[in-house]
């Protein structure tokens, strides 16, 4: 009788690990977040936004700058916050340690957690010359005042732009003439583990090439596949093609241990009538299936079995943003909280399944709208606006996209190894209790 106790104690502890095993692998996936501007006139309370947010899956929310009735809202919610510097208060940083302290004692929040401090928004390509030397003095002042064991990251925000080729994935390379700006950054990142953040935009590139296989490729949709000639590696979508490119650009400069954070990605719902695949469907099927993608932890084909934390772009309308009318359609969830599409975002756990949409042939005798012709191979490029700008000004920006031949994914699949593991451990129980 006592070896059968003792038999099914074990079996019992077991299970316990089995299940805490499980947990981790429930909760462990927090790597979605939000974006939260605020050009608009009609946003809800910060109580109602904290309530929305603690009733979805998002872990993270990046503002554009201090909200501090938002930060007291979410206090006790477990949301993390990165924190962001608008491109006007660089300057004042970077010329006084003094300003940069009194900055993090105004908006250092002590009742939630900040995982980052973003000094500016895209700056080294915000046309102003005279921002990108300021910016490494004010990330090094902002760095010696926090708090002393803080675990805040100090970073910043880059668009696609700072790449000057990402075809195939495998070639991403920094534009050279930005390395007397970005260089240092890359080097201060490194020294203080910060991760490199940075805004890719797979709409952008369908926007530049309207096919339909483009927009398959960039909605996570079945697709043949296409093959980096450079690395023999497969890419079923754009983003982990685009997300490989920045990797690779890193690689090069001597970076591999920098982690990549996604700072905004995200696809308009509506559109103006030349905003080619600015619709509710296609937005849909980025999102949700951008979320089931990431909590897949598949990773990308350049690194497997990792996903990277990443910031949706946007929970709200910004309903006062100039521009196209896509500018003002990037939003989650409408200002009276309603959903304006299903993203996968419950708090249930549950995955999205994966958003098939069949894109449509062009219609019979239509022409291509002008400067979205067809890129027959590799490389394409668009002028766009930076949906996530909050500095009231409307920002160049080149998207880059990626075209080669087709060919089978072969992504490894970390919920395989999941399974394993549940397997063996069921097993071990089993046999345990006998």
């Amino acid at each position: 009788m006592g070896i059968a106790n003792r038999r099914w104690q074990d079996a019992a502890a077991i299970l316990v690990l089995l299940q805490l095993f499980l947990f981790h692998s429930a909760t462990s996936q927090s790597f979605i977040g939000v974006n939260y501007g605020t050009i608009a006139d009609n946003l809800p309370p910060a109580a109602s936004t904290a309530s929305l947010l603690m009733s979805t899956s998002i872990g993270k929310l990046r503002l554009y700058e201090p909200q501090p009735e938002l930060v007291a809202a979410l206090a006790g919610s477990n949301i993390s916050i990165l924190l962001g510097i608008p491109n006007g208060d660089v300057p004042s940083l970077a010329n006084s340690p003094a300003a940069a302290a009194s900055w993090v004692a105004a908006n250092i929040p002590t009742t939630v957690p900040v995982s980052a401090i973003s000094v500016g928004n895209e700056l080294l390509n915000s046309g102003d010359s005279t921002l990108p030397p300021l910016l490494l003095p004010a990330m090094q002042n902002l760095l010696a005042a926090l708090p002393a064991g803080s675990t805040t990251k100090i970073s910043t925000v880059h668009s696609m732009a700072v790449l000057s080729a990402s075809d195939p994935p495998s070639s991403g390379a920094f534009h050279t003439d930005l390395a007397g700006s970005l260089d240092p950054v890359l080097d201060f990142l490194h020294a203080n583990g910060a991760p490199f953040m940075i805004n890719p935009y797979p709409y952008f590139a369908y926007a530049s090439d309207t096919r339909p296989e483009t927009l398959a490729f960039c909605l996570f949709q079945p697709n043949a596949g296409r093959v980096d000639a450079g690395s023999g590696l497969t890419y079923t979508n754009m983003f982990d093609a685009q997300l490989d490119a920045i990797r690779a650009a890193l690689d090069a400069k001597g970076y591999s241990g920098v982690d990549i954070v996604i700072a905004e990605t995200g696809w308009p719902y509506k559109g103006d009538a030349d905003e080619a695949g600015a619709t509710v469907e296609n937005a849909r099927a980025y999102n949700a299936n951008l979320v089931a993608h990431l909590k897949s932890q598949v990773g990308t084909p350049r690194t497997p079995g990792k996903s990277v934390d990443t910031y949706i772009f946007a929970l709200y309308d910004e309903d006062l943003k100039g521009g196209p009318e896509s500018e003002r359609s990037f939003g989650l969830y409408k200002t009276d909280l309603a959903a304006n599409y299903d993203a996968g975002l419950a708090k249930s756990g549950a995955t999205a399944a994966p958003t098939i949409l069949t894109p449509p042939p062009p219609a019979q005798g239509s022409t291509l709208q002008p400067s979205r012709g067809v890129t027959p191979t590799g490389f394409c490029q668009t002028t766009a606006t930076v949906p996530g700008s909050t500095q009231g000004q409307q920002v160049p920006l080149n998207s880059y996209c990626y075209i080669p031949a087709g060919a089978v994914s072969r992504r490894a699949d970390a919920g395989t190894w999941r399974l394993v593991w549940f397997g063996v451990l069921l097993c071990m129980a089993m046999v345990a209790g006998k």
